[in-house]
């Protein structure tokens, strides 16, 4: 019996901290790898290893089948989950340090609310949800001009790009829940993962001008086998545990880590602007999601974004 409708199972709560750290870890592991890898390079890397480790899995359970049946589909989904995302992602870490990274990817909810009010979605005009919004892009706001305001810099590009991949990761889910329902999970992830590797792996190899360091093929390596192809079948198995509603609460525990990961593993600073907007971005995609319930309705929560 799982634990959908009582409360997280041991099995779940292993499986929630698991989520929160396999996929709050991917902006060190970015920020590792792109000191000489080409963030073409690592896309294509990260996401053809990690689909040739799900292939077998996908052929046997006849998902990759499935999936290939609606290729156009799952190749936009591809597209804009993955594709954009972690190519941008790999470019903004040049510059923007892992932990700041984490966080303003973590504002998905707040684009998400705002594309449901877009498709007609009254609920986001709720006063806890709609306060929701403006806390948190209060605090994203704190965090870019943080820099500023307290004798320090921060590249408006990077910071750009990084919340167009939240933008991108608010996106994709409207297309699995409108063009995809009837395609199993794992088959969709395989295919596009296997098409973006594809499409960059040309890219990387023109865009690749040094010799990899062994810190920076780790890393590669660890994107790939575990924030990837790991994370994918833990993350199936989560919903199975506590069910689709709960599962993707973890992701507001993953800048967290991300930050703690930064500063321990890379010293990155923490400033007062990221200490002062951090709670404000959580609390506000927190309400803004769920209009603070603790136990939210299915269509609240987006599905989690992949770092």
């Amino acid at each position: 019996m799982n634990a959908q409708h009582t409360g997280f199972s041991q099995r779940g709560w292993l499986l929630f901290g698991a989520m929160a750290l396999l996929w709050g870890v991917p902006y060190l592991f970015i920020s590792i790898a792109v000191e000489s890898f080409s963030p073409p390079a690592i896309v294509a890397g990260r996401t053809l290893i990690a689909a040739l480790l799900l292939l077998p899995f996908a052929l046997r359970s006849g998902a990759l089948k499935a999936a290939w049946k609606r290729w156009p589909w799952v190749l936009a989904f591809g597209a804009i989950e993955m594709a954009g995302p972690f190519v941008l992602l790999g470019h903004a870490e040049m510059t923007l340090p892992s932990g700041m990274t984490g966080l303003l990817v973590a504002t998905v909810p707040l684009f998400a609310a705002l594309i449901a009010l877009g498709g007609g979605d009254r609920g986001v005009l709720r006063p806890a949800r709609s306060i929701g919004l403006l806390v948190g892009f209060l605090g994203v706001a704190i965090v870019v001009a943080g820099p500023g305001l307290f004798g320090g810099e921060v590249s408006l590009l990077a910071a750009g790009e990084v919340l167009l991949v939240a933008v991108l990761y608010a996106t994709a889910p409207f297309i699995v829940a409108r063009k995809l329902t009837d395609v199993p999970s794992l088959g969709t992830i395989t295919l596009s993962l296997l098409m973006v590797g594809i499409f960059y792996l040309p890219i990387g190899l023109l865009t690749q001008h040094e010799v990899p360091t062994l810190p920076a093929i780790g890393a590669l390596l660890a994107l790939a086998v575990i924030c990837t192809a790991v994370a994918f079948i833990a993350f199936f198995a989560l919903i199975r545990e506590v069910g689709p509603v709960r599962a993707p609460l973890f992701t507001y525990v993953n800048p967290i880590v991300a930050i703690v990961l930064g500063a321990i593993v890379l010293s990155e600073p923490l400033t007062p602007g990221l200490l002062i907007g951090f709670p404000l971005v959580i609390a506000g995609c927190w309400f803004a999601a769920t209009g603070g319930r603790l136990r939210p309705a299915a269509s609240a929560l987006p599905p989690p974004a992949v770092p």
